[in-house]
């Protein structure tokens, strides 16, 4: 696997976090005041939440929506990027007026997940002395992240979402809102997540932690205030490339990039294949915004998604899902195939039939593919309006 990486730019830093320092863009806070319980025992103290809205909040708080982001993702869910915002919305093409998340009407919150690194409390964060928690930082579990946004939740006046929707990693802390707060949760969208991680796709995770943590810039995750380029971004970079694979689909990458080589560049001569140069593209990217602790906290909290734990398994747990809830997953996903969401849909008693995207993208259609996407947002948004209580928004 190549691990190229273009001369022309400068070395990438120690850490792609957000930093204490570096313009705020859109982002609030909001600070807990007590420390968080852990689900594995203990608990994390000095828990500052990033997060973004989009339209007014009504006076009874009923037309709140919940979106919850994927891996790499973060709280810019809507708008440019710039100063603070290192990418673009990842769902920019759903939110604002006149959208399927229409923002005349609904109050909008996406917050940074606990663990992250655009804000939120994780690895990358200062901790109680002040460095940053680096190896310190604690395992976390789906619940526990819920648990954070709930108390969010509660900072913002919101006792109950109208709707909560989430894709991949989204999805998982989607269907934890729903079977652990049914009554804070109006309506569910899933959208490509299973409920419970599988073998493979904990194989695949533990992989892509390995690489991180067999690059010697990972320093036992001490690497924080490193110079550029004395981070694990080769690791990372790695990590990103196993990822990327994933979530593409075979017969996307070979229309894209057959077995061709790199224009200028000849394999059998030290240079890369297209798809290699595909991946080094997004490999570079992501180390130059992302943390790599919190790659591998948010990747060991995917790992551990299982709805059903100490709930008498998956269907069980599942049972108290009854509010209305689309499930949907992508035809061409070959990480969370739809078989999984078939499962899903089938065991949720608030469910509908469970629906497909179709898209050549695999695992990423979820994101790409926003016209389909809006129509089910548009769907579920038409349901939980008639459950509101139609108040204006203040």
């Amino acid at each position: 696997m190549s691990t190229a990486r273009s001369t022309a730019l400068p070395l990438p830093p120690a850490t792609g976090a957000w930093q204490e320092g570096d313009p705020p863009g859109r982002r609030a806070w909001v600070a807990l005041a007590e420390p968080l319980p852990l689900e594995g025992g203990g608990s994390l103290p000095g828990v500052r939440i990033a997060y973004e809205t989009w339209g007014r909040l009504a006076a009874d708080g009923a037309n709140a929506v919940l979106v919850l982001h994927a891996l790499t993702g973060d709280s810019h869910a809507a708008g440019p990027a710039g100063p603070g915002h290192p990418s673009a919305g990842w769902w920019d093409a759903l939110i604002g007026p006149g959208r399927a998340f229409d923002t005349r009407r609904w109050f909008v919150v996406a917050p940074n997940v606990l663990g992250g690194c655009q804000g939120t409390t994780g690895p990358a964060s200062a901790g109680p002395g002040g460095a940053p928690w680096g190896p310190s930082f604690p395992y976390l579990t789906q619940r526990d992240q819920v648990a954070a946004e709930a108390r969010l939740a509660d900072a913002l006046g919101i006792g109950r979402w109208a709707a909560v929707v989430g894709g991949s990693m989204g999805g998982m802390r989607a269907l934890e809102w729903a079977v652990s707060r049914p009554e804070r949760t109006g309506s569910l969208l899933v959208l490509a997540c299973p409920a419970a991680a599988s073998a493979e796709q904990i194989a695949w995770g533990a992989v892509q932690i390995g690489a991180i943590r067999s690059d010697p810039g990972w320093r036992g995750g001490s690497y924080h205030r490193a110079g550029p380029g004395g981070g694990p971004h080769r690791g990372l970079g790695v990590a990103r490339r196993i990822a990327h694979v994933t979530y593409r689909s075979e017969p996307e990458l070979a229309a894209r990039f057959g077995g061709g080589p790199q224009p200028g560049e000849h394999p059998w001569r030290g240079g890369r294949y297209q798809v290699e140069s595909y991946l080094d593209h997004h490999a570079e990217k992501l180390v130059r915004r992302f943390d790599a602790g919190s790659y591998i906290a948010l990747t060991e909290a995917m790992n551990g998604h299982d709805v059903g734990r100490d709930r008498g398994g998956v269907r069980a747990a599942l049972s108290r899902v009854r509010m209305p809830t689309l499930v949907a997953g992508v035809g061409s996903d070959r990480l969370y195939p739809p078989a999984q969401q078939a499962e899903l849909a089938a065991a949720i008693p608030g469910a509908d039939r469970p629906r497909t995207v179709e898209s050549p993208y695999g695992h990423d259609g979820f994101l790409i593919e926003t016209g389909q996407v809006g129509a089910l947002v548009r769907e579920l948004l038409a349901e939980a309006g008639q459950y509101g209580s139609g108040s204006s928004a203040r």
